[in-house]
């Protein structure tokens, strides 16, 4: 078995791991089992996902066995790592609703047939726990002191806020979910976040505290942009998973708009393209980025959609910027009531409500630099009233500068 650990530090998922030499070694011998916790409090996982998504899928390509987990127990608690404030508790019902969907997503990177790979609640084995019994045989091996020195508990305790004593118990729980994958799949390496980093050592040091056996932690870099937002993210929101929170265009469009600093690096996270043509992509300077662009882009929406959706986002996405008619019916499509129309809107509400514009004050500022066209007509006005006798075809082609398109349709 080729030492796929190499792979993954080439590619740039490693941030930390409890021993690089050990970790290695273990991935280089026999088949392993490994795991990654996902959040079920949203029916989708998004774009900001995929690196440990991806992580996964190459260690199941190099012959590893994943388990993905979805924290049906430990979210009803609420992970305070990263959180200003304490999460609003859902029910077990949404989180089994909320997995079902994350599963599909995940299935398209990964075989979860529960042969090569397991998809798994926690609250499985976390509902059923009797408070007194988990106090006196797994409390008792943590130290509070220990606890309150890692940045994520220490940033809340330093807010007026504060930290639930219920959010107190979730880098118990999330240790005692690697106990539990430990001694019934001989799970023996956990990744995630580097903000997981801490809860990923309470993990590792339970085990060899109750079990005596080393097993091992990996965490990935969080992930932000040349222009330092967070991956995943837009002015419009979250670049979801789900087709129907995200089309497959949109996705696509995401991709190809990158910055030109984050082409080569986010080729390694998100294709699984050979790093010497990642290289050779990411060496592409002035126009010749946009090849890149365009390989990014494509690979990343046949993975997260299949071939199908790319290869017709792919040929929207040449005919809308190659000079050739557009599909519309691929487009990000916002349907507005005919009442409002016939009474008209604002052009700059108009592309913000839309998403074309983060902000009204956004949308004037690209509108009086010329960036706004409706059905290819430019407006510079930014007291232009949008209505229904605008429509063409029965719609309204949106266009913000040379590369972004939004449908309206009456309603």
């Amino acid at each position: 078995m080729s030492n796929i650990f190499e792979s993954l530090q080439e590619r740039g998922f490693v941030q930390q791991c409890t021993n690089a030499e050990a970790v290695s070694q273990v991935l280089s011998g026999n088949s392993i089992t490994y795991y990654v916790g996902f959040d079920p409090t949203a029916d989708s996982l998004h774009a900001g996902s995929l690196v440990p998504i991806m992580a996964m899928a190459h260690l199941q390509r190099a012959g590893h066995k994943p388990i993905a987990i979805i924290g049906g127990g430990t979210t009803m608690i609420g992970d305070p790592t990263d959180k200003t404030e304490m999460r609003p508790m859902i029910s077990l019902e949404q989180v089994e609703k909320n997995g079902a969907c994350i599963l599909k997503q995940l299935q398209r990177y990964l075989n979860l047939d529960n042969s090569a790979g397991l998809f798994l609640n926690n609250a499985e084995w976390l509902l059923s726990l009797n408070y007194i019994e988990f106090l006196r045989d797994i409390g008792k091996h943590f130290r509070v002191n220990e606890m309150i020195r890692a940045e994520g508990y220490r940033q809340r305790l330093e807010r007026e806020l504060g930290l639930s004593f219920l959010e107190f118990n979730y880098q118990l729980l999330q240790a005692y979910d690697y106990l539990c994958l430990f001694q019934k799949y001989d799970c023996v390496l956990q990744l995630g976040g580097d903000d997981q980093w801490g809860n990923i050592l309470a993990g590792v040091e339970l085990v060899r505290r109750i079990e005596g056996e080393r097993v091992h932690g990996l965490t990935f870099p969080l992930l932000t942009t040349a222009g330092g937002a967070k991956m995943g993210k837009t002015a419009g929101g979250a670049v979801w998973l789900d087709a129907n929170k995200t089309s497959p265009y949109q996705f696509y469009q995401y991709w190809i708009n990158v910055d030109d600093r984050d082409v080569e690096r986010f080729l390694a996270y998100f294709t699984f393209l050979p790093m010497d043509e990642v290289r050779r992509l990411g060496g592409l300077e002035h126009d010749a980025i946009r090849e890149a662009k365009a390989v990014l882009a494509y690979q990343a929406t046949k993975l997260a959609h299949g071939k199908a959706e790319a290869d017709k986002a792919q040929e929207t996405s040449q005919a809308a910027f190659g000079g050739g008619g557009l599909d519309l019916d691929a487009m990000p499509t916002t349907a507005i009531p005919t009442d409002h129309l016939n009474t008209g809107i604002p052009i700059m509400d108009l592309f913000h409500q839309v998403g074309l514009a983060a902000s009204k004050s956004e949308a004037r500022r690209l509108i009086q630099q010329g960036g706004a066209y409706i059905n290819e007509k430019q407006y510079k006005a930014i007291d232009v009233i949008v209505d229904a006798n605008m429509l063409e075809e029965d719609a309204l082609l949106l266009r913000a500068g040379k590369k972004r398109y939004h449908r309206v349709v009456p309603e």
